[in-house]
């Protein structure tokens, strides 16, 4: 067997992990080929963000967009299971670091999936109107084949939110970015087409929620809709952050799911 000579090993371990994401050396730190210290104090964090994932810079306007999305999804409160487990982390005696990724690791597809698939739904829409569907019917195709495969459409009705109030604002930026031409719009349309078939024939409506509104972004930004999940546990963080830090300041010791003199109820031998 043909051994490695030292400098085939020395290239050989540099290649390991090979990347193009940053360049590091003594007295270097660039990302993306910009220097670290051109981008502190010039570049926002939406825009570097931006920078990371895709390699190019976002104009203004994209950025913007960006971290309105980012925003919009930040907590949604102590009833979320990400934040719940966050919290009773907290009281377990691990630092915050682990009682966020405890949090973040239940954001899975039940919980926090849903704009990813939401993309690939809208994905779906914006394919089929690309071969020469209209988009009702392109629309009324996914739907059903969406329908056959999932009990619900996500991106789509709230179990707490008649409205989602985040909804209105986003999808109005959507369209001022549609117009000033910083993006197509083309999921945009495919989600209000969508919206409008899941609704046909019902008295009590179900309307795109913050899965669905961010979902259209991230897709009219041209992230893969894998990255829409990366970017909701980005967004998703800050909230789990701020729950586990107020926790750790309570005082309380391993704090369960319900009150402590609260006993769950006792299903008996026959369950």
């Amino acid at each position: 067997m043909r051994t490695t000579t030292a400098e085939e090993g020395d290239r050989k371990a540099a290649d390991w992990w090979a990347t193009s994401v940053i360049r590091m050396a003594p007295g270097v730190v660039e990302l993306r080929g910009r220097p670290v210290q051109d981008l502190i104090g010039s570049s926002s964090f939406p825009a570097l963000i931006w920078m990371m994932l895709l390699g190019s810079e976002p104009t203004a306007g994209q950025a913007r967009l960006l971290e309105a999305a980012l925003v919009a999804g930040v907590d949604h409160g102590p009833q979320a299971p990400s934040v719940a487990i966050a919290r009773m982390a907290a009281t377990c005696g691990v630092g915050l670091n682990s009682a966020m990724a405890s949090g973040i690791n239940v954001l899975g597809d039940a919980h926090g999936g849903a704009g990813q698939q939401c993309v690939e739904l809208l994905d779906d829409v914006v394919t089929l109107t690309a071969e020469g569907e209209t988009v009702e019917t392109a629309a009324a195709t996914v739907v059903s084949e969406w329908r056959q495969r999932n009990r619900y459409l996500p991106g789509f009705g709230h179990r707490f939110h008649p409205v989602d109030p985040r909804r209105e604002p986003l999808l109005a930026l959507v369209d001022a970015a549609v117009a000033a031409s910083e993006v197509r719009g083309l999921h945009a349309t495919a989600a209000r087409a969508v919206e409008k078939e899941i609704n046909r024939g019902r008295s009590r409506p179900i309307p795109m929620n913050i899965d669905g509104a961010t979902a259209v972004i991230y897709a009219e930004l041209g992230f893969p809709a894998p990255l829409a999940r990366g970017l909701f546990v980005l967004s998703r963080s800050v909230g789990i952050l701020a729950h586990a830090w107020e926790e750790s300041q309570s005082g309380l010791r391993n704090k369960g799911p319900i009150p402590r003199d609260v006993l769950p109820t006792y299903l008996g031998q026959d369950h």
